[in-house]
């Protein structure tokens, strides 16, 4: 499919998403008509009106599929959530959990047409806005994660290392991207990035892109190069691959790259060396590179900041809403700036409903919404169906819809349903964790400037009676030869304790200044380089590298004492945030004054 037909199709698709959506479900429904789960759970007996549907099928969560989950994992060939004909063939292990175990999501052996074909769409999009990508390659850092299999043989693998391991990816055009697939496919995470960083570093000036798919990760791979950078510069003057890297086929790969090139090691050694902390190294070493390629939305916006001071002011695109379960939307203003991203909604990918979120965050016991009819301002947490069996399910991402393209509504990631941090009756979600570093992160650049927030995570804390919030922060000091303590102006971090208090909802001010039954926020800042060993941890615990996210909340005892034995100062809120009675009655003003 050409560009131009490729645009024509995204119109298409976008006109009559009523009539589209009414066609997907009636193919899901035909297909897995034969199913246990629609003809038995929900006696559907073969209907597949949209009627029918919404009267017969309820609503469900994970823990109400896992028995007949768990009876495919073990081998259990009969059609339980998909008919006979489209079998479930492997699973994709969600980023999520339950019950501190990895979700299994399933998949059917059409599943990556759907995708690859939302994927296929991005390209002609961006090439309306940015000229030339054809005359270079993509430096992008894509990792796998080693998959298991079920007790009844099935794959169970993160979506990505699917992906990646799938011949959608491997036939890919010839020097579409600067990664070998051997590189991309090793498993062990140093020797993956070393290999992908050396072969994007020899072809420096063909690189016309650079991402990965959270920014998280690229942020990774630069703090990679950062530390790394006298190996590779050696590899890059002797033109032999150092023996850290160990993969027969890696080893291959990289020597069809790697040459010796003695002014492309100086140029490496003159970037490791110099002291200016980094600021516009990507646009230094990639100096044809248009764009910024990775997701900045919902948790991820944080990190906008510093992309932007290691990017040297590039755009960041933002292109795909995907999730384990199925593709969504299309960012169809690529150049928009991050904090304006929204995606449209494609309709021929599953089968999308939408439970109205209340001005207090709650999903409301209203009848789902259909796609079509939506209101834009309006919060909704998404009800997927899709064509590997999973009906009326509530993924758990909570989308504001800010506009329509043709028919089809634009959404915006706003935060995961589930709850981050609680004492007592307070709720803090990801929403109110962002928003009040955010706001505390503003007064920190303002009293100190050049200072920022480079990660942070959180943990309740309830050695102390009563217990209170412990919010953990790596600083990074963006201007060129800044060697100022934030420690010199005094109370600066206290009151950016004080300033995240004020910041959180009615519930948490109320309870810390009416209730008493939480304590002062705390601030622990760590050494720098902390949440690299926190990502190493966990990806040396089973995370997979290229889906590492930043745990907006950590529990687990070894992590806690990691991040605790890098602490170099404590700072705890001075004073009471404000709080009215009436506040009670509208947090959602509340939180936001």
């Amino acid at each position: 499919m050409d560009t131009e037909k490729q645009l024509r199709f995204i119109e298409e698709m976008t006109t009559d998403v009523d009539a589209v959506q009414e066609r997907v479900l009636q193919e899901i429904l035909s297909r897995n008509a034969d199913a246990e789960y629609l003809a038995t759970k929900c006696g559907l007996a073969g209907a597949t009106d949209r009627a029918t549907f919404r009267a017969k099928v309820p609503m469900v969560e994970y823990e109400d599929l896992v028995p007949y989950i768990r009876r495919i994992a073990d081998g259990d060939r009969s059609p339980i959530l998909t008919g006979p004909e489209h079998p479930v063939t492997e699973f994709f292990t969600s980023s999520g959990t339950s019950g501190g175990e990895r979700k299994l999501i399933p998949a059917v052996e059409d599943e990556f047409s759907r995708r690859w074909q939302l994927s296929g769409l991005a390209k002609p999009v961006i090439d309306q806005y940015v000229p030339g990508l054809d005359e270079g390659s993509g430096l992008y850092f894509h990792f796998v994660k080693s998959g298991t299999t079920t007790p009844g043989g099935l794959p169970a693998q993160t979506v990505l290392t699917s992906l990646y391991k799938s011949g959608f990816f491997q036939k890919l055009p010839p020097g579409a991207l600067t990664s070998p697939v051997a590189a991309i496919l090793c498993e062990d995470a140093f020797q993956s990035m070393y290999a992908q960083l050396l072969c994007g570093l020899c072809q420096r000036r063909r690189v016309v892109r650079v991402g990965a798919v959270f920014a998280s990760g690229l942020l990774r791979a630069i703090g990679f190069l950062r530390h790394n950078w006298e190996q590779l510069a050696a590899d890059v003057d002797s033109g032999t691959l150092t023996d850290r890297v160990s993969d027969p086929s890696v080893r291959e790969a990289v020597a069809g790259v790697l040459r010796p090139d003695p002014e492309l090691a100086q140029f490496i050694r003159a970037e490791g060396s110099n002291g200016d902390r980094g600021a516009g190294i990507i646009a230094r070493i990639w100096p044809n590179t248009k764009y910024l390629d990775t997701i900045v939305t919902g948790s991820m916006a944080q990190y906008v900041p510093t992309l932007n001071y290691y990017g040297g002011g590039l755009p960041i695109i933002s292109m795909i809403y995907v999730s384990s379960e199925c593709s969504i939307g299309l960012n169809l203003r690529p150049m928009c700036d991050p904090s304006e991203v929204s995606y449209t909604i494609m309709p021929n990918t599953a089968y999308l409903e939408f439970l109205p979120v209340d001005a207090e965050g709650a999903a409301t016991a209203s009848k789902l919404v259909e796609l079509a009819n939506v209101e834009v301002g309006r919060e909704y947490e998404l009800v997927v169906t899709t064509y590997a069996g999973l009906c009326r399910y509530r993924v758990g991402d909570v989308l504001r819809v800010t506009g329509f393209h043709n028919a089809a509504p634009q959404v915006r990631f706003v935060r995961r349903s589930s709850v981050v941090l609680s004492i007592e009756s307070d709720k803090t979600d990801e929403a109110d964790l962002q928003r009040a570093v955010d706001r505390a992160a503003a007064l920190l650049r303002r009293r100190h400037d050049g200072v920022t927030v480079l990660d942070y995570t959180s943990r309740t804390c309830t050695e102390t009676i009563p217990g209170h919030y412990v919010i953990y922060w790596e600083l990074l000091a963006v201007q060129d030869g800044d060697k100022q303590s934030v420690d010199d102006g005094g109370d600066v971090l206290e009151r950016c304790c004080l300033e995240m208090e004020e910041a959180m909802n009615s519930v948490y001010r109320q309870s810390r200044v009416a209730d008493g039954s939480i304590g002062p926020l705390e601030i622990r800042v760590v050494r720098p380089g902390t949440f690299e060993e926190l990502a190493d941890y966990a990806v040396a615990h089973g995370a997979s590298i290229g889906q590492y996210k930043v745990p907006r909340r950590v529990t687990a005892p070894p992590v806690v004492q990691l991040l605790d034995s890098r602490v170099v100062s404590s700072h705890f809120s001075p004073a009471l945030p404000h709080w009215a009675p009436a506040q009670m009655f509208n947090s959602t003003e509340a939180a936001s004054a």
